[in-house]
């Protein structure tokens, strides 16, 4: 008998069978890891690949959307205790790319990381989808002009996927739905419904882009208040066949041209002296409202 009563069988763990591709990191400042830790958004999106960008999901389940939808990873970060644990699935379905890995103490050092549950992807940016591919067939889309806030964006998202609408557009002067923060609110849903954004600068909206949706067959309703709007259960909402729904900026909401443009201004009723709701607030129930009912 090999061994003594006193030995134990070493623990399998995912470390003795990883590829080569392993690296343990040892200083947060290393180069390798610079896209997790040191780059802001704007140098995600440009100075990696200037013709794709990278950027950052966070979360197996995140992730896992991501990977679902067609995203290509370039590069994992977690922990030696998750890469034992929750990461292996991670792992699994990333194939030869590098997977950097280190003590829970020094990944904490990562601004929020253990609020990532445990696993960093870095993943290449796909190819923008055009304005009729994305309007392609759709009864319902959802255009988002000025909204700066990460965890709106996000929010607006998830609704969007959650409650039937078909496709998303954003201005120029929005934030990038592949934020790190916008991804993770929005649970990867920013993965599961097509979107791209409007012209091909912040001055094309609200013309001509406005004219491109008439010409693609939509009636547009801008969510604002306004002495001519009408109420979000009218009936002519329920029943047009196309319509794109206009959500503004969190603070000042639709420009007077982006309004005058628009087919519908449209308001939510409120009670208790309450004048708005936050626009992902309004998002979700506009949507849930004017849903194709097909």
């Amino acid at each position: 008998m090999v061994g003594n009563r006193n030995s134990h069988p070493q623990p399998f763990t995912i470390r003795s069978i990883l590829p080569v591709k392993t690296i343990e990191i040892t200083d947060l400042n290393d180069p390798r890891v610079e896209m997790f830790t040191h780059l802001t958004e704007a140098q995600l999106r440009n100075k990696l690949d200037p013709e794709q960008g990278i950027f950052i999901a966070e979360s197996p389940k995140v992730i896992n959307v991501a990977l679902d939808a067609g995203m290509e990873p370039v590069a994992l970060l977690t922990s030696h205790k998750n890469l034992d644990g929750q990461a292996q699935p991670i792992v699994a379905r990333c194939g030869d790319i590098p997977i950097y890995t280190g003590d829970d103490a020094l990944l904490t050092g990562i601004t929020g990381f253990e609020l990532t549950r445990g696993i960093l992807c870095a993943m290449r940016r796909a190819k923008p989808l055009s304005v009729p591919e994305v309007c392609e067939g759709k009864h319902r889309i959802v255009i988002i002009d000025s909204v700066v806030n990460a965890t709106n964006t996000g929010a607006i998202f998830r609704a969007a996927a959650a409650l039937g609408m078909d496709g998303i557009l954003l201005t120029r002067t929005c934030c990038d739905p592949l934020n790190r923060r916008s991804v993770r609110v929005s649970m990867g849903t920013v993965f599961q419904i097509p979107w791209t954004y409007l012209g091909e600068t912040c001055h094309d909206w609200p013309q001509p882009s406005m004219e491109q949706l008439h010409q693609l067959g939509y009636k547009t309703a801008a969510m604002a208040l306004s002495d001519n709007s009408i109420c979000i259960d009218d009936p002519r909402l329920r029943s047009t066949d196309r319509l794109a729904i206009i959500m503004g900026n969190e603070g000042d909401g639709l420009s007077n041209e982006a309004l005058e443009a628009c087919d519908y201004i449209v308001k939510i009723p409120m009670q208790n002296g309450v004048d708005s709701l936050n626009v992902a607030g309004a998002a979700a129930v506009a949507f849930w409202e004017m849903r194709s009912r097909e």
